[in-house]
């Protein structure tokens, strides 16, 4: 096998197609119906091969070969120190069975029956936010009246967070998801939720209660490896942030996306069987973790005739994986009883997302409700003034106001 020495020909990420901001770049199309494969420069600095296809990215986020130890997204952050030690608390960036322990845990906090027995909770908090949207006077922004706090608020109590708090942890939150960010700011906004969170911890040390995290220090305890303050705080954080950030933008990106597509809101509104397979869908259809999965290379790697050299890096493209045509014909039209199930928006292998099954209750519900309540739901200003979140690790639509007969 000979090693792989491409130039780089294009930069990454690429602009989404303009007028269609549901679309990832139109680049990966050519890309999967030519090698699948490519290399491209990246934003931190380093060169990476992006794997396009469905079958390609499902095999890559597998392989033990390759390491989650720099942040999922490092590509996409200018001057990202890609070589910096990895916290033991870290489940985003440990490997092997450090990330296993990790993993095992916190997996009985995600199972699908613990999830179920917060879906009244969740069904009340929807309840009560469409409640107070229709007692509005006029237009609403969608994101912050309804798909903002929902999963927040889920999140918080969840982990034992006082949703007093939520505007401290959300505004940090939206810096450290910022790929155009002021490397001063992040790392003293870093900094503050880490005092933050620190002083949550401790005082379910101190005092134990019916949460997230006061379970997982008993449980680490009980099993004779008890979690150190850093790697309960790293935690903490993880979980913080990734519980509501993308659920929050799935809300809003896919109601618009629903408002667009009025044939396939129509059919939902219509027959709230059809929640399931729109969740999987709609997953599928937007991809909101839009610059996929960073991975680097610690052993050579077999690529047909050739071999990506350890120390190299790779992308996972999980918005092309989502529009493969081998896999999801006519990939770029949402149809709401399609059986996407197999979707890569969650990722694939050990680092899948430990918490899609909250995020699968929570849109459902959703969906189940909001549009059946509210069924003249409508844009409250014209599509071409909205700003969608280009520059963040999350994509979304910034604002989303409504409106609705009264």
């Amino acid at each position: 096998m000979t090693e792989t020495t491409e130039t780089p020909t294009t930069s990454f990420p690429e602009q989404r197609p303009s007028g269609c901001p549901f679309d990832p770049a139109s680049g990966y199309t050519a890309l999967r119906r030519a090698d699948g494969i490519t290399k491209v420069s990246t934003p931190a600095g380093v060169d990476a091969w992006v794997f396009s296809r469905y079958d390609d990215v499902r095999a890559v986020l597998t392989d033990s070969r390759l390491s989650s130890r720099s942040a999922p997204s490092a590509h996409v952050v200018p001057g990202a120190d890609l070589q910096r030690e990895v916290m033991s608390g870290s489940i985003l960036q440990n490997d092997g069975e450090r990330h296993a322990h990790l993993r095992r845990l916190l997996t009985s906090e995600f199972t699908v029956k613990r999830v179920q027995a917060l879906r009244p909770r969740i069904e009340r908090l929807i309840e009560d936010h469409i409640d107070a949207m229709l007692a509005s006077d006029g237009p609403v922004d969608l994101v912050q009246a309804f798909a903002l706090p929902i999963p927040s608020l889920v999140i918080c109590e969840l982990l034992g967070v006082p949703y007093a708090d939520r505007d401290e942890f959300q505004q940090r939150s939206a810096v450290l998801v910022s790929v155009d960010r002021d490397e001063e700011e992040v790392m003293r906004v870093n900094e503050e939720l880490q005092q933050y969170m620190a002083g949550l911890v401790i005082s379910k040390q101190d005092k134990r209660e019916d949460d997230l995290l006061s379970r997982l220090i008993t449980r680490a305890e009980e099993q004779g490896q008890p979690l150190t303050l850093p790697e309960l705080v790293s935690i903490g954080i993880t979980l913080l942030i990734a519980g509501h950030e993308t659920t929050a933008n799935m809300i809003g990106l896919s109601t618009l996306a629903l408002l667009r597509n009025p044939d396939q809101l129509d059919a939902l509104r219509n027959d709230p069987g059809l929640a399931p397979t729109a969740v999987e869908e709609l997953l599928r259809y937007l991809s909101v973790v839009q610059f996929g999965l960073f991975r680097h290379v610690m052993e050579d790697l077999p690529l047909g005739d050739e071999t990506i050299k350890a120390g190299e890096y790779l992308i996972a493209a999980l918005s092309s994986g989502n529009r493969d045509e081998m896999v999801f014909p006519d990939p770029d039209r949402i149809d709401l009883s399609r059986k996407a199930s197999a979707h890569l928006a969650f990722g694939f292998g050990p680092h899948q997302c430990l918490g899609q099954q909250l995020a699968r209750v929570e849109l459902h519900e959703v969906y189940t409700r909001l549009y059946r309540r509210i069924p003249s739901l409508r844009l409250a200003v014209p599509f071409e003034e909205l700003r969608f979140k280009d520059n963040t690790l999350v994509y979304g639509v910034t604002a989303l106001p409504v409106t609705w007969d009264r």
